[in-house]
């Protein structure tokens, strides 16, 4: 396989992550503020944290406001990390190799880009936003199992899920650390009621509120959300079980001696960390460090899968 279709296979499914995470978190902060009280509630500037695009967002807006984060994070072509941005990268991906995949797989990545880009507005209202965003989530998942159900699980297919799975263990690791520091400062204790709130907030962020109450049957606590979204090796959207998958993926592919290094790091911090005994600063740090892992993973995979074929040219050039 050539690196070139290797590495938009990969980006391709990491931009279709992104939108549906994107997606997810917008309407569950709307939530969110309907929930909390108005002195304590978080607003929208955690969202532009979470994303990591707060320096390009200071330069774009002037104010942390509800119309200006959601127009950032839904359809500002200037973010790449915006909905519109990130449907509109996977389906140039998708263009470019369209040939490696099944013809219904482009034809829905492109479907949903165009069906975002033309509701654009019903996005940006606070009426038509629920639906739109719903839209966006339940088409990146119709996607991501018609890839699983539809495409030989070759080398192809395992590039696809590996972009997945590391850009929604990076968007875990990112909502539990920005979350759990900001929703609900430790010195409001007269307000500790409202810490169950913040909490489910966390977890419907990914999709992981039912789950938790089946597999943990304890109310909604910090110690147990943390457990279960970094260490729990059943749910799909924790960290520990992407970074498994990610070990099963990186095995069926070649020469991967030292994405596979950068992988045990991970897999060798994260089930023995002891959750109860850290701090919000010492969960703050433990994340930080989890996140540099994440990085040195991709940038393993990077190193080794698609920058053979640029690395080549530059010998035919020389």
């Amino acid at each position: 396989m050539l690196s070139r279709v290797a590495e938009n296979l990969y980006w391709s499914a990491r931009n279709l992550e992104r939108a549906e995470n994107t997606a997810r978190l917008v309407n569950v902060n709307a939530h969110l503020l309907l929930d909390l009280p108005k002195g304590i509630a978080p607003g929208w500037a955690p969202l532009i944290a979470i994303t990591g695009g707060e320096d390009l967002y200071h330069e774009l807006y002037a104010e942390h406001d509800e119309r200006s984060v959601v127009r950032f994070l839904v359809a500002d072509r200037r973010n790449p990390g915006s909905i519109l941005s990130s449907l509109a990268a996977a389906r140039e991906n998708a263009r470019t190799i369209r040939d490696v995949m099944p013809r219904e797989v482009w034809e829905a990545i492109n479907e949903l880009h165009l069906d975002a880009k033309a509701d654009e507005q019903a996005g940006l209202s606070k009426r038509g936003r629920h639906t739109y965003l719903t839209g966006v989530i339940r088409g990146a998942q119709s996607i991501s199992g018609m890839v699983m159900g539809t495409m030989n699980h070759n080398a192809g297919y395992e590039f696809m899920r590996i972009g997945r799975l590391l850009e929604r263990a990076d968007m875990t690791t990112r909502i539990v650390d920005v979350r759990s520091a900001n929703l609900l400062p430790e010195e409001t204790s007269g307000l500790r009621p409202f810490e169950n709130i913040q909490w489910m907030s966390v977890l419907k962020s990914l999709t992981a509120y039912q789950m938790y109450r089946q597999k943990m049957q304890v109310r909604v606590r910090r110690v147990d959300t943390l457990r279960f979204l970094i260490q729990d090796d059943e749910f799909p959207r924790s960290l520990y079980r992407c970074i498994v998958q990610l070990g099963r993926g990186l095995a069926r592919l070649p020469r991967n001696e030292a994405p596979r290094r950068a992988l045990g790091r991970l897999q060798r911090s994260v089930p023995g960390a002891d959750m109860a005994a850290l701090s919000q600063v010492g969960l703050h740090e433990f994340i930080d460090q989890l996140q540099v892992g994440l990085a040195a993973l991709h940038d393993e995979i990077s190193r080794t899968y698609f920058l053979v074929q640029s690395r080549a040219e530059q010998r035919q050039a020389s």
